[in-house]
């Protein structure tokens, strides 16, 4: 398949932009043609159903997975094609903040954060000391470096995980469901932490989320990844303007967000002032 030559030209605008991204196990087909744009510097969230491919997606914008047919491209490189050293160096730009922080349980706060230092950079010890201990600062995290993570709160998991995907100083952050197993108070601190970090540093985020009142809290932009495609994207006041009702409902029974007026009679058909749907 031909590269869209607008997806495929560098963009001030997106980082990093899907087209056509398909995805089958056996005979089944997991993502069927995603369209979706990256905005540069925001907050994007993905939502969906379980079993709808978020993660799936997660992990062909990692390089972890190939497709079976599309592009994604970072930064106007179509990264599909790469081999591993390539590949490598694009991910350098990537950052990963794990659903449950994912931290080595026998390795110390420190050692944690330090760990990505370690192993993709030839810095000495006391430079790494110094970069591990100005991350977690800048995260509110002091005098815990020599605590292990079963010393430690959800909450405070999540912002080491942070620190350790921080710390290298990706362009790009993946959060994997962030306030997942946390109470309303730690969520709402996660949620701060990704925008004060999206306001602080530039950095372009993609969350993936069931949590409707953190995505309606932070998101600068919201994608629904339904039946293995996009099938609305636009900001959250877009999103609560739609008209579909699978939006609508996967919305609503969060009980965080309710519509005004009633789902069209239609079949999903849009006005053209609505949200946008495929192609931007």
């Amino acid at each position: 398949m031909a590269a869209p030559v607008d997806a495929a030209t560098p963009s001030q605008s997106f980082q990093i932009r899907i087209r056509g991204l398909k995805k089958a196990f056996g005979t089944h087909e997991v993502l069927r043609g995603v369209d979706l744009d990256i905005e540069r510097g925001k907050i994007n969230i993905i939502i969906g159903g379980s079993g709808q491919g978020k993660s799936v997606l997660m992990k062909h914008l990692m390089g972890l997975l190939k497709p079976d047919a599309g592009h994604i491209w970072v930064d106007g490189e179509d990264v599909v094609g790469l081999d591993d050293v390539a590949l490598n160096r694009v991910r350098r730009k990537f950052g990963m903040l794990f659903q449950y922080a994912a931290l080595f349980d026998s390795l110390t706060v420190e050692e944690n954060v330090a760990f990505p230092l370690v192993e993709h950079t030839k810095k000495g010890r006391a430079e790494i000391k110094k970069l591990v201990t100005e991350r977690l600062h800048s995260l509110g995290l002091r005098n815990i470096e020599k605590k292990y993570p079963a010393e430690l709160s959800g909450g405070m998991r999540k912002r080491v995980g942070l620190a350790r995907a921080l710390v290298l100083e990706p362009e790009i952050l993946l959060y994997d469901e962030p306030t997942t197993g946390l109470d309303p108070v730690a969520t709402k601190n996660v949620d701060d932490m990704i925008r004060d970090i999206s306001h602080q540093t530039g950095v372009t985020s993609v969350v993936i989320s069931h949590d409707m009142a953190s995505t309606f809290r932070i998101a600068h932009k919201i994608s629904m990844l339904y039946d293995g495609v996009i099938a609305v994207s636009g900001t959250p006041d877009d999103i609560k303007r739609s008209r579909l009702p699978f939006v609508r409902e996967f919305v609503e029974m969060s009980g965080t967000v309710r519509f005004d007026g009633e789902p069209s009679d239609d079949d999903g058909d849009q006005d053209d002032d609505e949200v946008s749907t495929g192609e931007f």
